[in-house]
């Protein structure tokens, strides 16, 4: 089923430049387009809109307070010659904000986002890897406004936060999310992480140096928890029978 979107501009080279920038990709439909935001409002509340292409400067009300009216509003990308609004547009949880004159490279990757997000969504949260089951995955976390692409192969190690998780990367530097750690390892089966503790979850690939009762990764060392040696201890058997 295709994706039915709702394409509001006030200026009809933009309307026409989105709606041939749509035509270009099959998972997506224009059924409507309009100039101002009171027909919009119509449009959405007789006809089912998917993505709502929406620009911000327009006559009588402007793109951001029109989504403020809306008590379920669809996913939206603001389209706008103006910068200015860009935080105050992330604080809706748009989909994305592009700058006029748009490209159609940059348009797909707006696209692409709304697509990735729509799905995690329908499996079910957040943590949901994509493709092929190697680790060249990725998933996509929501960090405060903000939904963070972290590529698997660059997570080193997560930290349980009670009801959060700290994702620790290869660069140094580490997102975190609301996401029980049990949920991302149900999640991630059959990928190569590991529970070694009720607090930690380690990828596999990025060990460095281990003994029984703990793990290093780069300087890090983390603890096995004893509810989890067992499996911990049988994994690592694996690496010494490599040697």
């Amino acid at each position: 089923m295709k994706i039915k979107c709702l394409v509001v501009d006030d200026e009809p080279l933009a309307i026409r430049l989105i709606e041939n920038h749509i035509s270009k990709i099959d998972a997506l439909e224009v059924v409507a387009s309009c100039s101002n935001a009171l027909k919009a409002f119509e449009i959405i509340n007789t006809q089912q809109v998917d993505l709502l292409f929406l620009d911000i400067k327009m006559p009588n009300m402007s793109g951001v307070d029109f989504i403020k009216t809306l008590k379920n509003p669809p996913k939206t990308i603001f389209t706008t010659a103006h910068r200015d609004f860009a935080i105050e547009s992330y604080d809706l949880e748009v989909v994305d904000y592009l700058l006029k004159p748009i490209t159609f490279e940059r348009f797909f990757k707006s696209v692409d986002r709304f697509l990735r997000e729509r799905q995690t969504m329908e499996n079910g949260g957040y943590f949901k890897p994509f493709g092929e089951k190697t680790l060249d995955d990725f998933i996509v976390v929501k960090s405060g406004s903000k939904y963070c692409k972290i590529l698997l192969n660059d997570i080193l190690y997560l930290e349980s936060l009670k009801d959060y998780i700290k994702i620790h990367t290869a660069d140094g530097k580490f997102i975190v999310s609301k996401y029980k750690i049990g949920d991302f390892e149900q999640d991630m089966a059959g990928k190569p992480f590991l529970r070694v503790h009720r607090s930690f979850i380690i990828n596999q690939e990025k060990i460095t140096a281990f003994t029984i009762n703990d793990i290093e990764i780069g300087t890090m060392q983390i603890p096995v928890g004893s509810s989890h040696k067992e499996k911990v201890i049988a994994f690592l058997d694996t690496i010494k029978g490599m040697q």
